[in-house]
């Protein structure tokens, strides 16, 4: 049985809303037709997705896992589209995705020189999302800093970069040359919402190399807040080398810590794209690495 898009996209409606009514305004069908085709997908999945009563609609656990595919999916299926439709008017582009610091430009120059009929866009992406902009299309490809969820993904390696602590200016340990991770054992960490224990585990050092849990202090979402509660001496954080000489400001001081492991800089897709496209700009980024 294939899924059919249509149904899906239903399906997806109604779960966000949980309210067929609602749900069908949205999509401008009658409600009727809406509960017909959310039974015929359940029927055609051999699993209920909702719970219905007079006053409720819920997930149930197969339409959880569902609303968590599908959402993927539908952006893959539309990034497709949207794919076929430039190539159709002879507009051919590729989408480059890049995390905060790492250079692109001499990628970018490479591939434009190899294949100067390729529009390239660029797109900043972040660490919570750098897995999913590439498996629903958003991106064609993107420089990534691991750790990242590989399931669907083909990861080129690059090269690695050390790390630096991020102290605000004042710290007490902001004037030495070099530091060791046991050092910065009683300061609190940057914790980045939205990511993954590996994220969060490798970017803080937890746990540190005595077996000892780091403290944890704000959640941040952005490179900016990221960088103001550091200045703001609130916590500490850790930066790989180009983003830490990125984003320089004087409220606060970086320092390298010799005794962590260096951070790699990844290309990745989806492994399931076939592209010319594709292999040329990773020979490109591979070409001007180091």
């Amino acid at each position: 049985m294939d899924l059919d898009l249509r149904k899906l996209r239903y399906f997806v409606e109604v779960a966000e809303q949980l309210n067929f009514g609602r749900a069908a305004a949205a999509l401008h069908i009658a409600q009727p037709v809406l509960s017909r085709q959310i039974g015929r997908l359940e029927h055609e999945l051999g699993v209920p997705l909702f719970t219905r009563t007079s006053r409720q609609v819920d997930l149930t656990a197969g339409g959880r896992q569902l609303l968590d595919e599908a959402r993927s999916l539908l952006a893959s299926a539309d990034a497709a589209q949207r794919r076929v439709k430039a190539a159709g008017r002879g507009n051919r582009t590729l989408n480059v995705g890049f995390m905060a610091g790492i250079p692109v430009t001499s990628a970018v120059a490479a591939f434009n020189q190899a294949r100067p009929e390729v529009t390239v866009e660029l797109r900043r992406i972040e660490w919570y999302d750098q897995a999913e902009v590439l498996l629903d299309g958003t991106v064609d490809i993107a420089y990534i800093r691991l750790p990242i969820e590989e399931r669907g993904l083909r990861i080129h390696r690059l090269y690695s970069e050390p790390r630096l602590a991020v102290l605000y200016a004042d710290h007490p340990l902001a004037g030495k040359t070099s530091l060791s991770i046991l050092d910065l054992a009683d300061d609190p960490v940057v914790m980045h919402r939205d990511a993954s224990p590996a994220w969060d585990a490798f970017c803080n050092t937890d746990p540190r190399p005595d077996g000892h849990r780091v403290k944890p202090g704000p959640a941040i979402r952005t490179m900016d807040e990221k960088l103001e509660h550091v200045a703001a001496r609130r916590a500490i954080t850790f930066l790989p080398a180009s983003a830490a000489a990125y984003y320089h400001r004087p409220e606060i001081v970086c320092v390298p810590v010799v005794d962590i492991p260096p951070h790699p800089v990844c290309l990745a897709h989806a492994a399931a794209r076939r592209d010319d496209l594709l292999d040329a700009f990773v020979e490109a980024a591979t070409g001007v690495a180091g």
